[in-house]
C-alpha cells in the first residue's frame, strides 16, 4: 500500500519519465504510473508479470534486477529527501542539455541572433516552470492563515480600496482596485480609445502613485506612448499647438513639468511588435529584477501577441488561449496585476435598437478562454463612434465580469484633444 502512496505523491507533483536517467528506470516509472492510474497493484509480483507480458523484463535487468530495486530498504522518512535529489538531478540534466544545444547553435553562427536568444530564454523558462510545478502544494493550515490575515486587513481598512488604484474612483469602488495576481481585461472595438484608457491608468500608477510599472506596446512605438503621456500630463493640446505654431509660457511651463515627472518615473516601455508570450514573460521577469519590483504590467494588446508552440501553429483560437493563460500565469507568478487590452468582434455593430453598438463579454475576439482567464472584464464604449448624433464626449465602462464585486456601468467623459478619459 505504501508503494502506491509514494507513486501517488510523485504523480501529484507532475513527475515524468524524464526525471530518470537510466532507460530501465524510465520504463519502470511508465509502468508504475500506468498501473497507479488504473488502480492496479504495484507489488513486485504484478510488475514482474506485467514486464514479462510486455517482453521487457530483461530491459530492467531481469527478475534479479527488479528484485534488487524492490529490496532496496530505507525508511519512509527519507522519501522527500530522495524525491528532491531526483528532481534536482533532472533539473541539472535539463540545464546541461539546453546549454549544450545552445552552444552548438551559437557556434553554427545563426543568421538571427535575436531568435536564438529568445529560444534559449524560452527553454530556460520552461525548466524554471518545471521546477516550480514540482513544488508540493501548500498545506491547508498555511492557506487558512493567509486567508484570515487578508480578512483582518479588509476589516481594518474600513472600506478603503484593497488593490492598486486606477485613478478612476467609481471603477476602484466596483473592482476594489487592481489586486495582485489578477488579470484585468479592457476590451473594445477599434477607435474607442482603449489605448488611451490604459495609458490613463498607467500614468496614474507610475506618476501619481510613483510605482514601478511596465508597459508592453505591441502596436504603438514607445516614443508615441511618451508623447501621449506628456500631452495628457501637461494638459497641452497638440491640435491647438499645430494651429498656433507655438506654446504659451504657461503651456511651456506645464510641458516642462510633465517632462520632469515622466523622466523621474519608474515606467518601462517595451514596444516589441508581435511579441511572443514567452518573450514577454522573460522580459517582465528581467524588469522586475532590475527595478527591484513591479507594481503593475500593461499590455496593448492581446491579439497582437504571438505564441510559437506547436499546438498554436494551426489554430488561432488555441494561440490566443495560450497567450491569455500565459498572461494570467504571469500575474500569479509575479503577484501583481496585469492589465490587458483586447479587441472585440463585430457582433456589437450588428445589434439594433437600444443595444446598437453596446458591447458584451461574449464579443471578445478569437477565444472564449479570455473570458475564462480574466478576473475582471471592462468593456469600453463611446456611442459617438457608432452614432454621429450622439455626444462626442460621452463614454461608458461596462463592468462585464467581476469576480470580486459588482458589475454594471460607469459613466466617463472623453477628452479627444487630450486623448484622456475623465470621471463625470
Amino acid at each position: 500500500m505504501y508503494k502506491r502512496q509514494y507513486v501517488g505523491q510523485c504523480v501529484t507533483i507532475g513527475m515524468t519519465e524524464d526525471y530518470f536517467y537510466l532507460p530501465a528506470h524510465k520504463l519502470l516509472w511508465r509502468l508504475f504510473q500506468a498501473r497507479y492510474n488504473k488502480n492496479e497493484p504495484i507489488d513486485i509480483v504484478s510488475i514482474t508479470q506485467a514486464l514479462e507480458d510486455m517482453h521487457q523484463l530483461e530491459a530492467v535487468g531481469g527478475s534479479a534486477g527488479l528484485a534488487e530495486i524492490y529490496t532496496f530498504t530505507t525508511t519512509g522518512a527519507y522519501f522527500e529527501h530522495y524525491l528532491n535529489v531526483l528532481k534536482d538531478k533532472f533539473i541539472l540534466r535539463s540545464i546541461i542539455d539546453i546549454a549544450n544545444q545552445s552552444t552548438t547553435q551559437a557556434f553554427d553562427n545563426p543568421d538571427d541572433v535575436a531568435e536564438l536568444l529568445d529560444s534559449v530564454e524560452t527553454h530556460i523558462f520552461q525548466i524554471r516552470e518545471r521546477y516550480n510545478s514540482a513544488k508540493d502544494e501548500q498545506s491547508l493550515a498555511s492557506i487558512l492563515k493567509q486567508a484570515v490575515t487578508n480578512f483582518e486587513k479588509f476589516i481594518a481598512s474600513k472600506g478603503q480600496i484593497q488593490g492598486l488604484t486606477t485613478g478612476f474612483e467609481e471603477l476602484d469602488k466596483k473592482s476594489n482596485g487592481l489586486k495582485p495576481g489578477d488579470m484585468f481585461i479592457i476590451a473594445a472595438r477599434p477607435s474607442m480609445g482603449k489605448t488611451s484608457f490604459l495609458l490613463n491608468i498607467i500614468e496614474h500608477i507610475a506618476l501619481n502613485e510613483k510605482k514601478p510599472t511596465l508597459l508592453f506596446s505591441c502596436e504603438m512605438p514607445a516614443v508615441q506612448i511618451v508623447e501621449r503621456l506628456l500631452f495628457a500630463r501637461s494638459g497641452v493640446r497638440s491640435r491647438e499647438i499645430i494651429k498656433r505654431g507655438n506654446l504659451t509660457q504657461l503651456e511651456m511651463k506645464h510641458f516642462k513639468q510633465a517632462v520632469k515627472e515622466v523622466g523621474a518615473s519608474q515606467l518601462v516601455i517595451d514596444d516589441t511588435a508581435a511579441i511572443s508570450i514567452n518573450e514577454l514573460r522573460a522580459k517582465a521577469r528581467r524588469v522586475m529584477r532590475d527595478q527591484g519590483g513591479l507594481a503593475a504590467i500593461g499590455v496593448d494588446y492581446l491579439q497582437l501577441m504571438r505564441s510559437h508552440s506547436k499546438q498554436a501553429a494551426n489554430s488561432r483560437e488555441r494561440e490566443v488561449a495560450e497567450i491569455s493563460a500565459g498572461l494570467k500565469a504571469l500575474a500569479k507568478e509575479l503577484n501583481i496585476p496585469v492589465i490587458v487590452l483586447a479587441q472585440l468582434n463585430r457582433e456589437a455593430e450588428k445589434r439594433a435598437g437600444k443595444e446598437a453598438g453596446v458591447p458584451r463579454v461574449s464579443d471578445l475576439r478569437d477565444s472564449g478562454s479570455i473570458e475564462q482567464d480574466a478576473d475582471q472584464i471592462l468593456l469600453l464604449y463611446r456611442p459617438y463612434v457608432m452614432d454621429k448624433n450622439a455626444d462626442p464626449a460621452e463614454a461608458k465602462i461596462i463592468v462585464g465580469k467581476n469576480r470580486f464585486g459588482e458589475i454594471g456601468y460607469i459613466d466617463l467623459k472623453w477628452d479627444a484633444a487630450a486623448t484622456t478619459y475623465r470621471e463625470v
